[in-house]
């Protein structure tokens, strides 16, 4: 019997992942065993399968990766076995332009106050994008800046597709969306998540620095929704806004936004110029999220929340996760990477630098740390081996011998040292400790978190004692 692929599924080989495939519009590839990974390689419609050989396909084709071919079925150029001669990355969070209509108090992009200006050109972006494909990139994600400020921006959205891949993402201050630009993007993909960013009933004109953005930004909302995007926002807290923040949230969940996102304004550079003591610190932070995820969870809602370094919350399963809990009892093992969302997507700023994540890009261009430029060396070169690889292929292991205190702390287990960009932040050091999961472990706010949750299920409980 002749068989065929899924349309849906292409097959992929990396350096040191050569066995593994896609499955359309999911972001992570997922792996085989050889014996399976070629007997899906001969799914092309025309091979002839033996009796031995369908019995271990079978399988296989019982999860929908392929099915018996009717005749004339052909593989789609996405679809066909692409040998990636660099390391295995996903993703890729692309800043196509530093340009903004807005000059935000809080940038992390930025390094000082001043407006930032570099972004790709259309010729640099297709080079991009070519490249991306041709190192097994699967998903985008694409953030400013704002990006629908570029001239070419949808041009770069279905060159995208028009390449086998997918945007997954679009971060955006929700200026440019209109009716017309959401018909658009749904001509491509109706499946695009729009990432609109809103700090607050009443507050988000003064973080974005601009008279009338909070109405643009739920003007954008609205429509986002009404046209059956995914709609999430991401809403910066600090002190000044603080109080408003469960208001903010009802707001968000009333209008059908299917995620908020909660990040602590952080001590980025040109943050520091401009927080006029707004920032919280790390344990009032923790207090006063502890108070909202409890006045959150005592009313039926829709919205998932991520309050960024402290709680998920899933109001749907009435589930929530301790977001310092990297990894639940059972799953830490010193070769994971020192940070599982770095080693999943590819960050490129808009001058074309690659960084392990855009929280650290204003953090490394104040500081001078380089470690590759696309535009210079090439998406695959850096994917091939140097200073880039060298970061965000770093372990867990590494991390312990060079950090005597975390190797030595009973919660490494779970916390996997917390967040390279914070320790970086606070202690200047890549490899130092992250001083918030201190705090959160060591001064009682996972079971403040706990208290605060009720009857709620711990997605992923710490051992006590």
């Amino acid at each position: 019997m002749k068989y065929i692929l899924n349309p849906n599924v292409a097959l992929r080989s990396w350096r040191l992942v050569p066995y593994a495939y896609y499955i359309r519009h999911r972001r992570d590839a997922l792996g085989l065993r050889q014996e399976e990974f070629e007997l899906l390689k001969k799914c092309d419609g025309e091979y002839e399968f033996s009796a031995e050989e369908e019995a271990v396909l079978r399988p296989l084709a019982e999860r929908g990766l392929a099915f018996p071919a009717k005749g004339g079925e052909r593989l789609g150029e996405w679809q066909r076995h692409r040998i990636c001669d660099n390391r295995y990355f996903p993703s890729l969070s692309w800043m196509i332009t530093g340009k903004c209509n807005f000059n935000c108090l809080h940038c992390f992009n930025a390094a000082d106050n001043a407006p930032l200006m570099s972004e790709f050109s259309w010729e640099e972006a297709e080079k991009l994008i070519e490249e991306a494909e041709k190192c097994g990139i699967n998903a985008f994600t694409l953030t400013g800046g704002e990006p629908m400020l570029h001239k070419h921006f949808f041009d770069i959205v279905e060159s995208i597709y028009a390449h086998g891949m997918y945007v997954r993402e679009l971060n955006t201050n929700g200026h440019f969306i209109t009716p017309e630009s959401l018909a658009r993007l749904k001509a491509v993909d109706g499946d695009i998540r729009i990432k609109i960013s809103f700090d607050g009933i009443g507050h988000h004109d003064w973080l974005r620095n601009r008279k009338g953005a909070e109405e643009e930004a739920l003007r954008a909302i609205r429509l986002s929704v009404g046209e059956g995007f995914f709609t999430q926002v991401q809403t910066n807290v600090h002190r000044k806004n603080l109080d408003t923040l469960l208001q903010t949230a009802e707001r968000m969940d009333e209008m059908g936004v299917e995620h908020m996102r909660i990040i602590r304004t952080t001590e980025a550079p040109r943050w520091l110029q401009n927080a006029d003591g707004a920032t919280l610190d790390i344990g009032e932070y923790y207090d006063r999220m502890a108070e909202f995820s409890h006045a959150y969870a005592q009313v039926p809602h829709k919205m998932s929340v991520d309050i960024w370094q402290y709680a998920m919350l899933y109001p749907a399963e009435r589930a929530y996760r301790a977001r310092p809990v990297e990894y639940a009892e059972g799953e830490f093992r010193t070769t994971f990477p020192v940070c599982r969302g770095n080693r999943g997507m590819v960050s490129v700023d808009a001058n074309g630098d690659i960084v392990p994540c855009h929280q650290l890009s204003g953090y490394y261009a104040k500081h001078g740390l380089y470690i590759g430029n696309v535009k210079k060396e090439g998406l695959q070169r850096l994917l091939q081996s140097g200073a880039y690889l060298g970061e965000v292929c770093a372990t867990l292991g590494t991390l312990a011998q060079r950090n005597e205190t975390c190797a030595s702390c009973r919660y490494f287990r779970y916390c996997g040292g917390g967040c390279r960009a914070i320790a970086l932040a606070f202690t200047g050091d890549k490899m130092g400790k992250d001083p918030a999961k201190c705090i959160f472990f060591k001064q009682g706010y996972y079971e403040n978190l706990v208290r605060a949750m009720g009857d709620w299920r711990d997605l992923a409980p710490v051992a006590r004692g």
